[in-house]
């Protein structure tokens, strides 16, 4: 069984203009790395990625890059419309020295196999650095196959690793089996939460979580109670990571119900998102408070930030 990891695609904190919080972003990479995160992937799409320009997502890069300064891992979201700007924004990260890129494929049309084949092939040739996939077939519109990434993989040895975020863990299943005979190095994370220890289990390298952003501490447990095969433990926590996970049915898109969680919870960040995402609203708000009573009941019940 690989080492387990858990990797949180960072909420990206904005003033009311729109412009980046530098003191509140900081604040939050310091309590991820703090409460004992492996890793941070800035401009997923908890980052609002798909609303920056190309000069703020280089300002985001240059700020994580230098604030975190090699305490863990940073990945950083770089995916675009088109190869070019996926290749520029890639190297750009590489330059400024984070370990990897993460890039979903082009999100507006479907594309056949063929074309997302083609896509990553020249941007894969282009970017000097290692490269994460990232698959999210309800945002993209088509689902980067397990037989694509192999075909990919033996072309590719800057592609490292793949976030696919589906449901359902068969999906992802079938990926490690697919990949991991001649690529057993090659990293798969699980994009849904409750997903983490059945993709372990599966010869997968864990999840990447937005949710880690509001509770790091019970993720950070999650790792270590998987790591030490303390499988009791580990269902402990999985109760509470289930019960969290209502969270996702609060409003949609869930990034503003994340960013009150977090402010509810203590955090001294911003709530502001990019345009169209609207704030959490009063009914709302009620619902993340009776939310996290309960799940911090549950943590309390099962010792699990804490452990004797």
């Amino acid at each position: 069984m690989k080492k387990a990891k858990f990797l949180t695609p960072v909420i990206t904190v904005f003033n009311q203009d729109g412009t980046l919080d530098v003191k509140g972003n900081q604040k939050i990479y310091d309590n991820l790395i703090e409460a004992g995160i492996d890793g941070l992937v800035i401009m997923g799409s908890t980052g609002e990625f798909y609303a920056m320009s190309m000069e703020q997502r280089k300002e985001l890069i240059d700020l994580v890059v230098q604030h975190v300064n090699h305490r863990v891992k940073v990945y950083i979201g770089t995916g675009c419309m088109t190869v070019e700007e996926t290749v520029e924004l890639s190297n750009y990260a590489i330059d400024q020295g984070a370990d990897a890129v993460m890039i979903v494929s082009p999100y507006y049309f479907k594309l056949t196999n063929q074309s997302i084949e083609f896509y990553f092939d020249k941007v894969a040739e282009a970017v000097k650095g290692d490269i994460y996939l990232y698959n999210y077939p309800d945002r993209t519109q088509h689902d980067l196959s397990s037989e694509v990434t192999l075909n990919l993989l033996r072309r590719h040895k800057n592609i490292v690793g793949f976030k696919d975020t589906v449901s359902e863990m068969g999906h992802t299943r079938k990926l490690i089996q697919t990949v991991q005979k001649e690529f057993p190095d090659f990293e798969v994370f699980s994009g849904y939460e409750e997903n983490f220890v059945h993709n372990v289990l599966s010869g997968g390298s864990g999840c990447i979580g937005g949710l880690s952003n509001l509770y790091p501490e019970v993720f950070a447990a999650w790792v270590r109670a998987v790591n030490d095969k303390d499988l009791d433990r580990a269902a402990d926590i999985q109760k509470v990571v289930d019960k969290l996970s209502e969270i996702y049915e609060i409003g949609q898109p869930f990034i503003p119900i994340v960013k009150k969680a977090m402010k509810l919870k203590g955090m001294d960040v911003q709530e502001h998102s990019k345009a169209p995402l609207l704030p959490a609203d009063e009914k709302q708000t009620e619902s993340i408070k009776q939310l996290m009573n309960e799940v911090d009941g549950l943590i309390l019940e099962n010792s699990i930030i804490h452990p004797e």
